[in-house]
């Protein structure tokens, strides 16, 4: 069980980490028809993002944060765990 420290609902510090990190790979073409079309990127590449932020992302990082899409987010979203590697790089660069 994850600390509490690590509460998504109060970062979003992964959502906003870079531009480059919202990418599909395993999605399958039904999972992504699943995802509205505002928050994909052109081509399909992955969540459309406003700058390093996905436009999914709801909030303030750090304060209180929800995705728009967590019910049908891709699998690099699902895979990036509270306290993980990535979660602790992400809340690093945002001094979380």
């Amino acid at each position: 069980m994850p600390d509490a420290a690590f509460s998504c609902q109060e970062c979003g510090a992964c959502c906003s980490f870079s531009a480059e990190w919202p990418r599909f790979t395993t999605e399958e073409d039904a999972e992504l028809d699943l995802i509205p079309p505002a928050f994909v990127a052109a081509g399909q590449s992955g969540m459309r993002c406003v700058g390093d932020r996905c436009s999914a992302l709801e909030g303030v990082i750090g304060v209180a944060t929800a995705c728009a899409v967590y019910a049908v987010r891709p699998e690099v979203c699902r895979v990036c765990l509270p306290g993980d590697p990535e979660c602790i790089m992400a809340r690093t660069r945002f001094g979380l």
